[in-house]
């Protein structure tokens, strides 16, 4: 990952935007630079992926214009080799020194055009306006907010604006910003037609494009590593790595050690892939003790969020502390386009697409947030195949009969689609989903209620909770959470829209946590 920043006036004052900026610096801990475009400043912390020599380094200038990218355009060597023929000259092998010359040729309709996880803050030195940009589905972090005098700012994380702006929202993915208007020039979660490809055609697309997907991913020059739950969505991407990979590749799992339900699985997958595999072991001492930190680097409230932070923030630590690996491709996103369990209680096809784009949309505040933070404030990169432009589309336009589980098992298309070419055991391809913050061991959860249990007493908690309009709490756990949340982030709750949670509309659904261990049709997934 790499930090970056914007604030947007000529008289920003440059002491308090460097005391914003370097709250994370951790996300590029590589290089900094801050430039003075006359017009405000433009911030990058680096973290070196792609183009690893100071060449590399941003922001890039072209003629007084100035540009802060943190992301990852996938192909740009094509689009590179088309603006050299328009007589542009590159200094370096970074893949953002592109953006540039092709808004210098494509103006905002650049955006529309890249294949890639990014935010960007661009200063056009013709006009003197700032231009910002976000990525369709949210995979890197961009906030905003206004100063005192109504200028706009630019982050890559809330924590740098606290301070500086009075209200601190999320940039909205898909969407640019010029001239003082957030235009939508991407709505992935609406797909323009319905895709009625029969299920054979649909799960051979869906096998296609994943694999396309991880492939484009598998390129840096930095060391790629894996996380491993043992569950279905990060097998699958470690499967894939590996068939493609001519080394073995490095995978990293994590549980509580005695009760943890995936580590076995993730044993059984490195074994069968032959991956090079690395075990990590928590305590619930190291889980209360990081409970704080972990809230504070999210910058959420949410209790399922938090929960499935606690393993991955522990993970990538001991990844950053014990190896040279700087990027990790994850399993994230697949849960939004094929159906969590919850979603087999949806009532109709149209109840279930609906609910779908809903997460799609929201997904930058939940799951992409968590994977961003635990993963960067690590000094690592996240790179997510699931979240790939051509596949997600794809996965959203099909049609919702299709998806629905009819099949007597969730996700039915994906595992349908990688049941030929030997890619995973079939006891994993088809074992039940457990969610992630449950999986790494119900006694953490458990463990964290009980902590929650023991900081309030019922009165206590009946009073806290009233404090809040607001995604108020409603079990002392949430309190707990909020409580910390308001101590690094007061007063910017609708950072987060509200809690993640089953549709309680639905039958089945009204519950009262967010874990699908409380669902009827749990099943066997928590064995």
């Amino acid at each position: 990952m790499c930090s970056i920043m914007g604030y947007c006036k000529s008289s920003a004052a440059y002491s308090s935007f460097v005391k914003g900026f370097e709250r994370t610096i951790s996300r590029g801990p590589d290089d900094s630079r801050i430039v003075d475009t006359g017009k405000g400043l433009l911030g990058f912390h680096r973290l070196a992926i792609m183009g690893l020599t100071p060449s590399g380094m941003q922001p890039f200038e072209l003629d007084g214009s100035y540009v802060v990218c943190n992301g990852e355009l996938y192909g740009f060597e094509k689009e590179k080799e088309r603006l050299k023929e328009k007589g542009y000259s590159f200094q370096s092998d970074s893949d953002c020194e592109i953006l540039l010359p092709m808004y210098r040729e494509y103006g905002v309709r650049m955006f529309s055009m890249l294949d890639a996880e990014f935010a960007c803050i661009l200063y056009d030195g013709q006009t003197g306006e700032y231009i910002a940009a976000r990525d369709p589905i949210g995979i890197r972090p961009l906030y905003y907010g206004y100063d005192e005098d109504g200028a706009i700012l630019f982050a890559s994380e809330a924590k740098n604006l606290v301070g500086l702006a009075k209200k601190i929202m999320p940039f909205p993915p898909g969407h640019y910003y010029k001239e003082g208007q957030f235009i939508c020039y991407c709505d992935i979660a609406k797909p323009k037609t319905v895709c009625h490809d029969d299920l054979e055609t649909a799960c051979r697309q869906i096998r296609e494009k994943l694999i396309a997907g991880v492939q484009k991913r598998l390129v840096a020059d930095a060391k790629v590593g894996f996380l491993l739950s043992g569950g279905l969505d990060s097998s699958l991407v470690c499967a894939i790595a590996a068939k493609e990979s001519a080394a073995p590749i490095k995978t990293f799992a994590i549980g509580m050690q005695k009760d943890a339900i995936d580590l076995k699985y993730a044993r059984q997958v490195a074994e069968y892939i032959g991956s090079d595999h690395t075990e990590i072991y928590m305590t619930p001492e190291q889980v209360l003790s990081s409970l704080e930190t972990v809230i504070q680097i999210l910058g959420t409230f949410d209790i399922t969020t938090i929960r499935a932070s606690m393993g991955m923030y522990l993970i990538c630590k001991a990844i950053h502390e014990q190896t040279d690996i700087r990027v990790l491709l994850t399993g994230e996103i697949s849960d939004e386009l094929f159906g969590y369990k919850y979603t087999d209680f949806a009532p109709s096809a149209e109840a279930f697409q609906e609910e779908s784009e809903k997460r799609i949309r929201e997904l930058h505040m939940y799951d992409v947030l968590r994977a961003d933070r635990c993963i960067s404030v690590n000094s690592l990169e996240a790179r997510v195949p699931f979240g790939d432009i051509d596949f997600a589309e794809y996965v959203m336009a099909l049609d919702p009969n299709l998806k629905q589980n009819h099949y007597g098992k969730g996700k039915y298309l994906l595992r349908h689609a990688f049941e030929e070419g030997e890619y995973l055991p079939s006891e994993i391809l088809w074992r039940e989903k457990a969610a992630f913050s449950d999986a790494v061991g119900h006694s953490m959860v458990d463990d964290l209620k009980e902590y929650a249990e023991q900081m309030y007493t019922d009165e206590a908690f009946e009073e806290g909770s009233k404090k809040y309009t607001h995604a108020r709490p409603f079990t002392k756990e949430s309190l707990l959470y909020r409580d910390i949340f308001e101590k690094y982030y007061p007063g910017q709750s609708e950072m987060i829209a509200d809690f993640w949670m089953p549709n309680k509309a639905w039958e089945g659904c009204d519950v009262n946590d967010p874990s699908a261990r409380v669902l009827s049709n749990y099943g066997d997934s928590g064995k």
